[in-house]
């Protein structure tokens, strides 16, 4: 049998929702909060790729989460999170943060600066069980970044975080002439 492979289709930001809250400039990539796209309802269990640019002093208060893995990689700036299972962190730049909400999480997450915005992604992922146990986690890249390296996967291999979900996530680094291969059998 002969492998087939589909093509990606490169969504840029003007092809997304976007929102402008003032403190909050967003891109999603799929129908998130107001922005409905019936095309762009995500893709199997992932549900939400949002690109959040959080101005200085501002964030999002409290507010809960249910059934869902929810992690936020910060690109530049510092965010501030809090959360009720008593986790309370400043992630920096390259820094990653899982949070699985599973039977229910409340949490807030700020920039605490006041002259620099925040640049995150925060990546939303449909866990394969509900009503799990809520879970933190947090993952710092390693001293001498690799092109391809694993960040979240389902069972935690290569010293990634780990997701309740047949998932794995990778962080890529180019310098835009570089081709980087990835097997997805």
């Amino acid at each position: 049998m002969t492998p087939t492979y589909q093509s990606l289709k490169i969504r840029r930001s003007n092809e997304r929702g976007h929102a402008n809250h003032g403190w909050l400039d967003s891109y999603h990539t799929f129908s998130f909060a107001d922005y409905y796209d019936p095309a762009h309802m995500g893709f199997r269990t992932l549900r939400v790729i949002n690109d959040d640019r959080v101005a200085p002093g501002g964030g999002f208060p409290t507010h809960p989460h249910r059934d869902m893995e929810i992690f936020s990689y910060v690109l530049e700036g510092t965010l501030a999170h809090q959360d009720s299972m008593g986790n309370k962190r400043e992630l920096k730049p390259g820094e990653i943060q899982m949070m699985r909400a599973g039977s229910g999480v409340t949490h807030s997450e700020f920039n605490p600066s006041k002259t620099e915005q925040v640049h995150l992604l925060q990546i939303w992922i449909m866990p394969a069980e509900r009503g799990l146990k809520p879970a933190y986690t947090e993952w710092t890249p390693p001293a001498v970044p690799s092109p391809k390296t694993l960040v979240i996967s389902a069972d935690g291999r290569e010293d990634s975080a780990q997701i309740a979900q047949d998932a794995s996530i990778y962080l890529i680094r180019t310098d835009g002439d570089s081709v980087i291969t990835h097997d997805l059998t």
